[in-house]
């Protein structure tokens, strides 16, 4: 990659070489090798004291401006109003069967209605994301406690 880039910087702006050569050389000789060899030659020496104390320098450097972002975030916050906690709707089958209105006598052919206005407003699929585990609950209570209902009714009509 790097020969490609001494190769292209031969090159004048219309696209033609100034060397004349047609032969693609870097003008620059690299020995990819001997660097590798110095490298691990142990010429080169960083000395641990060094950089450790370049280490403790830039992590006190972070943790300094940690902490100032965090001093801007709190004062950020503190103006703010805060939220009332969002009130979950019940998972209580006896609180569930008062919201169907199956706390009072009701006809068979009403249980289909209310089991569909039910499912309408706590569908697991209509509410938020974050409610979908309670409201799919809710549906199984909703659902056993209508087909309860029914089951009681059809046993009235038969005695």
């Amino acid at each position: 990659m790097l020969d490609d880039l001494f190769v292209a910087s031969d090159k004048d702006e219309a696209g033609a070489q100034t060397s004349g050569d047609t032969g693609a050389r870097p003008s620059i000789p690299f020995d990819y090798l001997s660097v590798a060899d110095e490298l691990h030659s142990g010429r080169i020496k960083v000395s641990g004291e060094t950089f450790a104390a370049e280490y403790r320098e830039a992590g006190a450097d972070l943790a300094a401006e940690f902490a100032a972002l965090l001093d801007h975030a709190k004062l950020a916050l503190a103006g703010e109003e805060t939220m009332p906690e969002e009130k979950l709707p019940p998972i209580d089958p006896d609180a569930i069967a008062i919201e169907l209105g199956l706390d009072h006598p009701v006809k068979s052919a009403d249980l289909g209605r209310m089991r569909r206005s039910f499912a309408f407003a706590n569908h697991p699929d209509r509410v938020a994301p974050h409610l979908r585990q309670r409201a799919m609950i809710r549906m199984q209570v909703a659902n056993m406690l209508i087909d309860e209902a029914k089951r009681r009714a059809l046993a009235g009509v038969r005695r």
